[in-house]
């Protein structure tokens, strides 16, 4: 059973509602910061149930011809038309993410 408030995964980390949180991220973040990055893809998705949906994503982008990681929160608010970038920091500095997470192989 889910804890309330817990932040659990989505199950559809490569939906189009996701994908599109997850674009929606990267367009505010580049507004805010001035900055160019490109989304490439989600790598996780997690939801926290609060006034509305807290989204919880792991995505990928490009940074200076770089793929990089990167955590963001975005808060949704359905019923008042409402979404919100709340957080985008980059993944290194959070150890959520493994190579596993990422597909990477072994020894390659």
């Amino acid at each position: 059973m889910a804890t309330l408030g817990g932040a659990r995964d989505s199950g559809c980390a490569n939906s189009a509602e996701v994908e599109d949180l997850a674009r929606f991220a990267v367009q505010e973040h580049n507004k805010k910061q001035n900055a160019l990055l490109e989304f490439v893809r989600v790598v996780k998705a997690k939801e926290q149930v609060v006034t509305g949906t807290m989204h919880h994503l792991t995505l990928e982008a490009i940074d200076a011809g770089k793929k990089k990681l990167y955590e963001a929160k975005v808060w949704v608010k359905p019923w008042l038309n409402f979404k919100e970038l709340q957080d985008f920091t980059h993944a290194s500095d959070s150890p959520s993410v493994t190579p596993a997470d990422l597909g990477a192989n072994k020894g390659h």
